[in-house]
């Protein structure tokens, strides 16, 4: 089959964004029939339908859809090409996208930024905190190079590859008005108490859900759901509510003694935090020193 044309490609998934021809037209600053005969001359050469035509605009086909995503890459490629350009005349590494759970993010990203400027010297990073299933969906359409995530918790999609690179304890976290607990505590004796747990329902959640299962009590009821880790930490420094965090992602930061951790009895198992990237796809030289960087390499 012949190679499709590159500025084809372009156009078509102009006329996906904006949803018509008419529209895409007047975003490439081009005339109606040239987009029109540039995606006629696409489906041709495909043998295929890329879109519906109906009244409200275009619907895109299987096809379109399948189409879609490598046209979607090609347009990140050329923006990075240029923007990898004006890093590299800087003498500056990357740009390298990542993204994360916001726990896995704390606990593995500091330390390794500092072990990548030590390697390569000045770099660009963009980091962004997703939930697991859009991390997912982000590494296949190459939005990111690396996810941070809790591993050791699903099973990793087929295209997908997994390395795990700390691990860190669950602890119940609690403020200055629970002074009278001691340094252990069993889930049994605090189900009673008011907490805040996250509301996300990703890999960190069930294993949240799964202390208080080993512990034989329910999730508490009486609940506030929330998936900042900031938000969380300051609710517990200034209630009587207290959470599960990891140890050291919970008190990070606060050396002033206001929030504590407890060792949970019912903990027998510690959280895994790591690396998940797609198995197939070459990664860049930044992200090879990332991975380096966490002991994942």
């Amino acid at each position: 089959m012949p190679a499709i044309d590159p500025r084809a490609l372009m156009t078509f998934r102009v006329v996906c964004e904006t949803g018509s021809i008419s529209a895409a037209a007047r975003v490439l600053n081009l005339s109606q029939p040239s987009v029109s005969n540039t995606i006629a001359l696409l489906e041709r050469r495909l043998g295929v339908a890329l879109f519906e035509r109906r009244r409200g605009g275009i619907v895109l086909t299987r096809e379109g859809e399948v189409l879609r995503r490598p046209a979607e890459a090609m347009a990140r490629l050329l923006s990075d090409a240029m923007s990898d350009v004006e890093h590299a005349r800087h003498h500056i590494a990357g740009p390298l996208r990542i993204g994360g759970t916001p726990g896995a993010l704390l606990t593995l990203l500091p330390g390794a930024i500092l072990r990548v400027e030590e390697a390569v010297g000045d770099f660009a990073l963009s980091a962004v905190e997703r939930p697991d299933e859009q991390l997912i969906d982000m590494l296949r359409k190459g939005e990111v190079e690396l996810a941070f995530v809790t591993t050791r918790i699903q099973n990793v999609p087929p295209d997908m590859e997994e390395v795990t690179c700390a691990r860190d304890p669950f602890a119940l976290i609690v403020g200055p008005r629970h002074a009278d607990l001691g340094e252990h505590v069993s889930l049994r004796d605090v189900e009673h108490y008011p907490w805040v747990l996250p509301e996300a329902r990703g890999a960190f959640r069930r294993q949240v859900d799964a202390l208080f299962i080993a512990a034989g009590v329910s999730v508490p009821r009486t609940t506030i759901r929330c998936d900042s880790l900031l938000t969380t930490r300051a609710i517990v420094r200034e209630t009587d509510r207290v959470t599960v965090l990891p140890r050291t992602v919970a008190l990070d930061g606060a050396s002033d003694g206001s929030i504590r951790a407890i060792a949970i009895q019912e903990a027998v198992f510690e959280r895994s935090v790591g690396v998940l990237r797609l198995a197939a796809r070459r990664l860049s030289p930044l992200a090879e020193a990332m991975l380096a960087a966490l002991g994942a390499g």
